[in-house]
Order: C-alpha cells, then structure tokens, then sequence
C-alpha cells in the first residue's frame, strides 16, 4: 500500500484533497511555472482571496511549495511531489482543465507581464541632461577583477544601460558587445563610447537569446557581466541560462545583484521584478544553468553607498562554464 503524501495521515486524505477541479486546475499551473496568488487569481478567474483558501491545504500536505516576495506569496509544484501516481494523475487531469479553459496557454502572458513595468522603465530617457561621468557605483564593480580570466578577448556586458561597465572593460578587453532591449539607454551608451573614444566597443539592442548576439559572440565570450540586470528578469532561470549560453567552454560569467531585501518602495520605483535573492537561490540557478564552481561573494556596503539603491546589500555571483 502506498504511503500517504507529506502532511496527509492517510491516502484517503489525498483523494478527497484532490477531487476538487479548482484545486487540481492550481495545482497544474503551479506545475507550469513558479506563480504568485495574484497571478494565479487571474489565471483561475477567482478572487485572491478563494485561491489562498484552496492553496493552504495543499500546502500542508506537501503539494505546494511556497517562498515570499515582499507582500507576494509565490507558489509552485515541488517536483518530489511528482513521485506520487495519483498526484501525477491529478496533475495531469488539472493541465487538461487548463488546457480546456484556457489558462494554461495563459501562464506565458502572466510571465512576459512581469516585464512590462521594466521595459517602460528603461524606455524613457533621464530627465537630467548631466555628462556621463564616472559612475559613483564604480567601485563595487571593481570587485569583478578578482575573477577575470587570463584569456581576454571578449566580453559580453548583458544589460549595458547607459554603459558604465563599458569604462571597466573596453580597456581590459580586445573586443566588448554591449546589449541592451532599451534605445534610450543605448543611446546614452553610444555617448559615453564616443566620449571615451573607445574603438573595440559594439552595442546591439537584442534580447539575450537572440540569433544576433550569438552570431556576434561566436565560439563564446571569456568573461559575460550581468550587474543588476537578474531582479528584473521575469524569469531569473532563464535569463541566467541565456548568459551561461554566450560563455565559451571554461569562460566566467560575473553577476552583481541584490542581496534580498524588503525596500518594495524602491522596488516600484525602479520597476523590479524580484526583491534580490539569497546567496543559495543565485547558485541553485546557476547548477540549473549548467555553471559549475559558482561562489557568491557579499559587496562591502561601502562600495555601493553612493548609489541610489546602495542601502540594500549587494552580492556578486562568479560562476564558469564547463568544458574546455
């Protein structure tokens, strides 16, 4: 006889949880994507409210797994709940559910809306007309030296903005590829290369995934630098596996972001979409992404103190790509 789920005493306990509809159509979008309450009220046509009370009992029988953003409450499937027929059945007979009403085809939209905020964000120019000066964050980057390889050829800097780690790698590196979504920062990008007079520098507004960049990146960079870019990722996985992609086989990727935090003002402000992460989320990603000797290394305060968003802790992940 098999034994009960986690949190049930008997297996009748499980099928009684699991006869209902609503509750197996939540636990099949669980299952498609990390979501939060909110999300999933949208998704499900329901109040927050209704979803919470369905949800609390499957996350005491071990059906639900939960984390906490700030104010949001984020759900997902643990994969060892899996390991159960009758959940797999559920699960199975609650994709059909969703497939039928049209949620599950949904959840894609619900991801790319985490983004929109931060697309619009970045989109509009600085109001200010100051020069582009050294940037009073520039010491916290130093500390990506103390990971640079050797082989300096290329360098990918993922979600350039306005370019400032364009003045820490354009003079260490034969060749740098700036990327950015947003025109307006690119432009100020442009301003601060002609400004420099730097002439190993190239910008492209693509996505990370895009057919460009690879072309351009070729055989993989040495060194690929993401700093600030991972709380503003819909998701975080992914964005780390398109970095982990430009890499060449032994090449580094350096990320610096927040520590996680609670500050949701500036959160809104800036449009994130995450409040930071622990140290342990940013090297999970990383053996999801398929980097090996991932180390997360905490940035003293005092090298971000300067910059607006200086008072919550910042951390750099240092990762490499396997292979040689």
């Amino acid at each position: 006889m098999q034994a009960a789920a986690p949190g049930l005493d008997a297996r009748w306990q499980l099928y009684r949880l699991l006869s209902d509809p609503f509750r197996l159509r939540l636990l099949a979008l669980a299952g498609a994507e990390e979501l939060a309450l909110g999300e999933l009220a949208e998704l499900l046509g329901e109040s927050q409210s209704n979803v919470s009370r369905h949800a609390a009992p499957l996350r005491q029988a071990g059906l639900l797994a939960e984390r906490k953003q700030g104010t949001r409450t984020l759900v997902r499937l643990p994969p060892e709940a899996l390991a159960d027929a009758v959940v797999r059945d559920a699960v199975t007979a609650g994709r059909e559910l969703c497939e039928q009403d049209g949620s599950l085809v949904q959840v894609a939209a619900i991801v790319r809306g985490r983004d929109e905020k931060t697309r619009e964000f970045f989109a509009k120019a600085p109001r200010d007309g100051n020069e582009l000066g050294w940037a009073p964050e520039l010491p916290a980057y130093l500390s990506l030296f103390a990971a640079l390889l050797p082989r300096r050829e290329l360098a990918v800097d993922a979600g350039t903005g306005d370019g400032v780690l364009l003045d820490l790698l354009a003079p260490v590196f034969a060749r740098v590829v700036g990327v950015d979504r947003s025109q307006a920062q690119l432009e100020r990008a442009a301003r601060r290369i002609k400004q420099r007079g730097y002439q190993n520098v190239e910008l492209l507004q693509v996505e990370l995934a895009d057919d460009e960049l690879r072309r351009r990146v070729g055989s993989g960079a040495d060194v690929v630098v993401a700093a600030r870019v991972l709380h503003h990722a819909p998701l975080p996985r992914v964005t780390l596996a398109e970095l982990a992609a430009l890499l060449r086989p032994g090449g580094k990727l350096l990320v610096i972001d927040y520590a996680r935090h609670t500050d949701e003002q500036m959160a809104a402000t800036q449009a994130d979409v995450w409040l930071g992460f622990e140290p342990s989320e940013l090297l999970s990603l990383s053996r999801e992404a398929g980097l090996g000797d991932a180390r997360v290394f905490p940035i003293p305060q005092s090298f971000a103190a300067p910059a607006s968003d200086g008072h919550v802790g910042w951390q750099l992940l240092v990762a490499t790509r396997s292979g040689k």
